[in-house]
C-alpha cells in the first residue's frame, strides 16, 4: 500500500494520465507531446503539482492579508485547499499569536502564497509569541493607528487641492 505522501501517474493511450497520491486519483488530459513523458510528478502542469505537498505543514498567505498555518490534506483542479490542525497567526511588529482554526477550507482565487514549513526552523528568536487577548488587542491599536494616518493624509492632500487615493488594501490586491 502506498503511503500518503507517496505519489505516481499511470499514462493511458491517448492524452490521459491518472495521477495517484494516496487513495486519492486526478485525470489529467495532457497534449500528445506531454503523455509520452508522463512519469514523474515534477512533469504535471499546474495544480496537479500540490499533490506533492499533500500531509505536509504549510503557511499559506490569503488576499485578505490573513496567515494560515496547518497541514494540507486535500487539493483540487482550482487550487482549494482543505486544511487540518489550522491555526490563524497574526503578527504585530515583533509579536505574533496564534488561534486555532481546525479544519480549514480556502478557495484557490483567495491563495497569494503558499509554502512549506521547515518545522525544525519554525521556532524563531526574534519573535514573540503572546496570548490571543493580547495580540488582537495590538491588532486592534495597529489597524486604529494606520487609519487615523490614511485620514491625515486625505486631509493634508484636499487642503493642497490634490486629490488622494488610498493605498492599495486588501481588497486589491489580486
Amino acid at each position: 500500500m502506498m503511503n500518503s505522501t507517496e505519489a505516481k501517474t499511470d499514462c493511458h493511450s491517448g492524452n490521459h494520465c491518472l495521477l495517484w497520491a494516496g487513495r486519492r486519483a486526478l485525470l489529467l488530459s495532457l497534449s500528445p507531446g506531454e503523455a509520452s513523458g508522463c512519469t514523474t510528478m515534477s512533469n504535471i502542469p499546474g495544480t496537479a503539482q500540490l499533490f506533492d505537498e499533500l500531509d505536509k505543514k504549510l503557511m499559506v498567505y490569503l488576499r485578505d492579508g490573513r496567515t494560515l498555518i496547518g497541514y494540507l490534506r486535500s487539493v483540487d483542479q482550482f487550487a482549494n485547499l482543505v486544511l487540518h490542525r489550522t491555526i490563524e497567526r497574526i503578527h504585530v511588529g515583533n509579536r505574533y499569536g496564534d488561534i486555532e482554526r481546525g479544519v480549514f477550507v480556502i478557495r484557490g482565487e483567495n491563495v497569494v502564497l503558499l509554502g512549506e514549513i521547515d518545522e525544525t526552523k519554525e521556532e524563531s528568536d526574534r519573535l514573540e509569541n503572546v496570548s490571543i487577548e493580547e495580540i488582537l488587542e495590538a491588532q486592534r491599536v495597529e489597524q486604529e493607528r494606520r487609519q487615523e494616518q490614511e485620514q491625515l493624509r486625505a486631509r493634508f492632500m484636499k487642503e493642497r487641492g490634490l486629490q488622494y487615493t488610498a493605498e492599495i488594501g486588501p481588497d486589491d490586491m489580486y
